[in-house]
């Protein structure tokens, strides 16, 4: 059947938001509610076929080809990508022209890179049990935790070495050697100018000439050091748990008795920048671009440089702002996600975003184009609110959702389009399945009934009329 091109180009609008094109054209839509809803629109290279609501669907937009099956499936696929989730977050992949990556919850990756060459690069982990890459400095390597295993640049390291874990164990980072037997227990440092050893918790030390010393005796309950002696900030600390504890340097020195709720710290002038009477919940701090207040549970506050944040009667309310030559957000909460509600701005260009969401009954946002949308419920939107979330859950349970721009154009769905009406500049479309459907333009408009039992359709000076779904007068628009 002719239909308006605007609403077939909306991805059932049970999915997320209107049309993207513009374009005018003739279409297809056939829809038995709740199994199928069936669009096209030749005109804009555009297609979708949704079956049970949300839970499958297959379109083609222009190039990028989207198939689901929610919540275990949703794939995307462009001229030059491909994503895939596997019930999101448990698994995803994405490939590219030059590399591509999946992971499991994120225990196990794999990476493959061309770079640009004809030469594959890999590296993959099972984590802890299996690591595998290469090293541009050291070449290939590989792990099989805990039996054996070569480690190169990864995890903070230059290198990790292991047998028999926790037997013995190696790390080198910028030439410091640590090489562990029974670890944690025993350990022995070594480098240039730089030596130690540890029997954990009882005793351990270490020093390099001129740069460091340190010391430990019964682990945490007493520890000394002296950092930085080969640059102007020399740093002397010195704990004794939970009695004292203290740091000093030309730049800062803190004190705490007893560690880590009653301190002060001080900057090197030796004036106060910081008291803190139950460390992490009562304190002040003062600096040269911020301050601090806090009194939790009822009240703290915070300013740093652009950015100025609020919490009274902790979690019940937060405010927290940002203003900048480039960059402005306001944005408060009650009861942490409860209630939210965020504006963005960027002055330098003039884009604005917005978003606010009641936990678990609505979530409405703007974007940067003056798009909005209200959906009902949000079970996860108030929470976690991200691309994951909106393409393989949030579909399965938005039984409203309306969206609308600063154009007059608009998409709203009821039930998964048991209700649907659209609208796009002159031209508006509806249905509400399977009682009536109906479609208005400049050139015409018309309704039918029970799917065609009785319909009536106008065309500039042509008009046709449904019976019993055969079409009879001059033309079918």
């Amino acid at each position: 059947m002719a239909v308006l091109t605007f609403f077939l180009c909306t991805a059932a609008a049970s999915e997320q938001e209107p049309a993207k094109q513009t374009a005018t054209g003739k279409g297809e839509l056939f829809t038995l509610w709740p199994l199928f809803d069936y669009r096209t629109s030749p005109a804009t290279g555009y297609r979708n076929l949704s079956i049970l609501g949300p839970l499958f669907k297959s379109e083609q937009n222009g190039d990028t080809a989207t198939t689901a099956i929610r919540p275990l499936f949703f794939s995307t696929t462009t001229d030059d990508k491909h994503d895939t989730d596997l019930l999101y977050p448990l698994a995803s992949s994405s490939s590219s022209n030059d590399s591509s990556d999946s992971q499991v919850l994120k225990l196990y990756q794999k990476h493959v890179s061309h770079a640009g060459t004809s030469e594959e690069q890999q590296s993959s982990m099972l984590f802890p049990f299996y690591i595998s890459g290469v090293s541009e400095k050291y070449g290939p390597y590989s792990s099989w935790f805990p039996f054996h295993g070569d480690i190169y640049e990864r995890f903070w390291r230059d290198e990790y070495h292991y047998t028999l874990f926790p037997f013995y164990g190696r790390t080198v980072k910028k030439g410091t050697t640590t090489s562990n037997y029974l670890y944690p227990f025993f350990a022995i440092t070594s480098g240039e100018r730089e030596s130690g050893f540890q029997f954990w918790p009882l005793y351990g030390q270490a020093a390099k000439q001129g740069v460091y010393r340190k010391r430990f005796v019964l682990w945490p309950f007493f520890s000394q050091e002296t950092a930085g002696m080969d640059s102007d900030n020399r740093t002397e600390s010195l704990n004794i748990l939970p009695f004292y504890a203290s740091s000093s340097s030309p730049q800062r020195s803190a004190t705490y008795t007893p560690w880590p709720f009653t301190g002060v710290v001080r900057d090197g002038s030796g004036t106060v920048i910081e008291r803190d009477f139950f460390w992490p919940f009562w304190m002040t701090a003062t600096g040269k671009q911020s301050e601090t207040r806090r009194f939790l549970p009822f009240y703290a506050e915070s300013h740093l440089k652009d950015s100025h944040s609020r919490w009274v009667m902790w979690p019940l309310f937060r405010t927290e702002t940002i203003d900048s030559t480039v960059f402005r957000q306001d944005k408060f909460s009650l009861l942490y996600f409860l209630f939210s509600h965020s504006d963005e701005a960027w002055p330098e260009t003039g884009k604005q975003r917005a978003r606010s969401a009641l936990w678990p009954l609505y979530a409405w946002k703007k974007d940067d184009e003056g798009k909005r949308t209200l959906s009902v419920p949000a079970l996860l939107e108030p929470v976690i609110w991200n691309d994951g979330v909106e393409r393989n859950w949030a579909p399965l349970w938005r039984l409203f959702i309306s969206t609308w721009d600063e154009q007059g154009n608009s998409a709203t769905s009821l039930l998964w389009n048991l209700f649907w009406h659209e609208r796009r500049g002159s031209e508006s479309a509806g249905e509400l399945s399977p009682l009536i459907q109906w479609h208005s333009s400049n050139q015409g408009g018309g309704f039918k009934l029970l799917k065609g039992l009785f319909g009536y359709q106008t065309e500039g000076e042509q008009s046709a009329i449904t019976l019993f779904w055969l079409t009879f007068g001059g033309g079918r628009p």
